[in-house]
C-alpha cells in the first residue's frame, strides 16, 4: 500500500525508523545510520539535520548500538601501496592512513618498501580476493596501469601523484605550486636575485609544479631565472651534495638555493660547509616537506610544510566515500602548504 506521508514510516511503538529519517532528510540510509551510531566523518550540519527531523517526527530515535571495534569490519581490507622505505615523508602518510582506517573499523593490507617498486600488483588488484579498494602513494606505475584500474571501476585514490593521473581518477596532493612560490617570494624579499634550484626527477609531476611556482615568483619581481641555475635529481641528500656543489662552483655563485625536499637541502648545506661558506651569512638554503631533519640541522632549516598526516586522513575519507557508493564533487584535491621560516635563510650578502 502506498504511504501517504513520512510519518507512516514511524513504527507503532513510537520509535522512528532509520528509513523514516532518511526519507525526510533526503540522506542515504547508510549516512543516517552512521549519524545515529556516532560514526566518524559526518558533517556537523548533517548531524544537526538528523536531530531536527527526529524532533519534528515527535518520537525518539533508535538508541545507538555500538558494535565492538572488531565487529565493525565487514569489508575486506583496504590495500595500501607505498613502494618506498617508510621513513620520514612516507612514514607520516602511512601512519595517518592506518590510524584513520582503524577509526572506520577498516583493516589495512600494506605493500611497502623498495623491493616492491616493480611489482605488478596494481594490475592484479581487480582479481584479488584478499582486499578491496586501494590507496596508492606516489605510484611509480605507468599511466596505463591506472587507466586500466579505473576502467574496471575498481575504487582507489592516488596520494601525491608522481605523474598526472588519468581523467576521472580521485587524487589528493599538496599545493606544490603555491608552496614553491611562497618560498621564492621569501628569498626575493630578503634581497636574493640569483637563486639556484635543485628540483626533482624530470618525469615527476611535482617537479613541474614547484619549478612553475619558483618561476612565477621571479616573474612577479621582474627577475629572470637562468637554466644554468637549475639542477635536478633524486630527492636524496647525495643529490644536494653534488648538485649543490655544482651550483656553488658557478661564478658568480647563487646567494640562495631552494631544494626539492629537506634531505636535498641537507646535502647543499654539506656542500657549502666543504667550501667554507656559512649558512645563512654567505648562502641561504631552503627545503620542502618539513620532516624531522629540518629541525635537526644547524642552523635549522627554512622549509615548506606539507600536510602529510592530513593527506593520509583525507585519502581515506575519499576512498570510504567510493566504497559507500557516493560520488565525489572534487576528483583531485590540493591541501594547503605553509612556509616555515627558520634560521637557514637570511638577507642576501652584499656581493650576492
Amino acid at each position: 500500500m502506498k504511504q501517504d506521508s513520512v510519518s507512516d514510516l514511524v513504527t507503532g511503538t513510537g520509535r522512528v525508523t532509520v528509513r523514516a529519517i532518511a526519507a525526510e532528510t533526503g540522506l542515504s540510509i547508510a549516512t543516517v545510520s552512521r549519524v545515529l551510531n556516532g560514526g566518524a566523518n559526518v558533517a556537523a550540519t548533517t548531524r544537526e539535520r538528523v536531530s531536527q527531523v527526529v524532533e519534528q517526527l515527535g518520537s525518539r530515535a533508535p538508541e545507538p548500538r555500538r558494535r565492538p571495534a572488531a565487529a565493525r569490519t565487514t569489508r575486506r581490507p583496504v590495500f595500501v601501496r607505498c613502494p618506498y622505505l617508510l621513513t620520514d615523508y612516507f612514514g607520516h602518510i602511512v601512519t595517518s592512513i592506518s590510524e584513520t582506517l582503524a577509526l572506520h573499523g577498516q583493516a589495512m593490507l600494506l605493500d611497502a618498501g623498495d623491493a616492491v617498486v616493480k611489482s605488478p600488483v596494481v594490475r592484479e588488484l581487480p582479481g584479488r580476493g584478499d582486499a578491496y579498494g586501494a590507496l596508492l602513494i606516489l605510484p611509480p606505475e605507468p599511466r596505463a596501469d591506472l587507466e586500466a584500474l579505473a576502467a574496471r571501476s575498481y575504487p582507489f585514490v592516488v596520494v601525491d601523484p608522481r605523474t598526472p593521473v588519468p581523467r576521472g581518477t580521485v587524487s589528493i596532493s599538496a599545493a606544490h605550486f603555491s608552496g614553491a612560490r611562497a618560498m621564492s617570494r621569501h628569498l626575493i624579499e630578503l634581497g636574493h636575485r640569483r637563486i639556484g634550484v635543485i628540483t626533482g626527477p624530470p618525469d615527476w609531476h611535482t617537479r613541474d609544479d614547484r619549478v612553475g611556482g619558483h618561476v612565477a615568483a621571479l616573474a612577479e619581481a621582474g627577475v629572470l631565472g637562468g637554466l644554468e641555475l637549475m639542477r635536478y635529481g633524486e630527492p636524496a641528500t647525495k643529490t644536494g651534495v653534488w648538485a649543490g656543489g655544482e651550483l656553488l662552483d658557478l661564478r658568480p655563485r647563487p646567494s640562495a638555493v631552494v631544494c626539492f625536499n629537506d634531505k636535498v637541502a641537507v646535502g647543499v648545506m654539506e656542500a657549502a660547509a666543504a667550501r667554507g661558506l656559512r649558512v645563512p651569512e654567505d648562502l641561504s638554503v631552503a627545503g620542502f616537506d618539513d620532516i624531522d631533519v629540518s629541525r635537526a640541522t644547524s642552523p635549522r632549516l627554512t622549509t615548506v610544510r606539507q600536510p602529510l598526516q592530513e593527506m593520509g586522513r583525507t585519502a581515506v575519507t575519499m576512498l570510504m566515500r567510493q566504497l559507500d557508493g557516493h560520488a565525489h564533487e572534487a576528483l583531485s584535491m590540493e591541501l594547503a602548504t605553509r612556509l616555515v621560516v627558520r634560521e637557514s635563510t637570511g638577507p642576501a650578502p652584499a656581493s650576492g
